[in-house]
């Protein structure tokens, strides 16, 4: 199939695809005229790559797990030892970051609550309307 094939089935753009398969994570045949000829699995490819992406994983760390995965139609499974502690490693990046990001807010919500009310009501105000 053509990649706006590919794009169709799997809801994702072409540039996108484009842009996986210059990462490594997909790899087309190439006909003669240049054309991109994906096969079947790599509709599946891409869904476990979106997947992979929604649970917060860069395109390289993707590149290196997505060997090591089956896909149940339910879930993704590690298929690899090695794999586990890498998605750990991941795992903990992401708490890093999301306690990072909490601390920020939280600092914005104690900026945001001392300022005086009749601030608050105009910027309320601009918001709204």
């Amino acid at each position: 199939m053509r990649i706006g094939e590919l794009s169709r089935r799997t809801g994702v753009g072409v540039h996108l695809l484009r842009y996986y398969e210059d990462q490594g994570l997909l790899h087309p045949q190439r006909r003669p005229s240049g054309y991109r000829e994906y096969v079947e699995d790599d509709v599946d490819v891409v869904r476990r790559i979106r997947s992979l992406l929604a649970a917060g994983l860069n395109t390289s760390t993707i590149t290196t797990v997505l060997p090591c995965l089956r896909d149940t139609g339910e879930r993704l499974v590690p298929t690899c030892a090695d794999l586990l502690a890498d998605l750990h490693r991941e795992r903990d990046r992401i708490a890093r970051a999301m306690s990072d990001l909490q601390s920020s807010m939280d600092a914005l919500d104690r900026v945001i609550a001392a300022a005086p009310a009749d601030v608050a009501r105009r910027a309320l105000a601009s918001l709204t309307g």
